[in-house]
């Protein structure tokens, strides 16, 4: 599995209600992507800096994701360009009652 740490500077602060509203808008456009295992959206409201992080099956379904329209999208909704950081999970651990 790889997961994809996008990183972005939101223009204004957001209260984590506000950026729950802001996030949700985009949600519904990643249900049924091709490849896409699991997103989380994540807030700083101290830094102002909020984060998706997508879990991929594979490098190539995670590649085909962030091309220039998937940066567009990002600064288009957001108002930042997004920095994107890579990593494998070699191990995975899932706590009963959790998942």
């Amino acid at each position: 599995m790889i997961v994809a740490f996008v990183k972005f500077q939101l223009p204004a602060p957001r209260s984590e209600a506000v950026a729950k509203q802001l996030f949700g808008s985009s949600a519904p456009g990643y249900r049924g992507m091709a490849g896409l295992v699991r997103t989380d959206y994540i807030l700083s409201e101290d830094e102002g800096v909020a984060c998706g992080v997508y879990f991929w099956q594979d490098c190539a379904a995670a590649e085909r994701a962030y091309d220039e329209q998937g940066h567009r999208r990002v600064r288009d909704l957001y108002g930042a360009d997004p920095q994107i950081a890579w990593f494998s999970t070699p191990v995975t651990v899932y706590n009963e009652g959790t998942r």
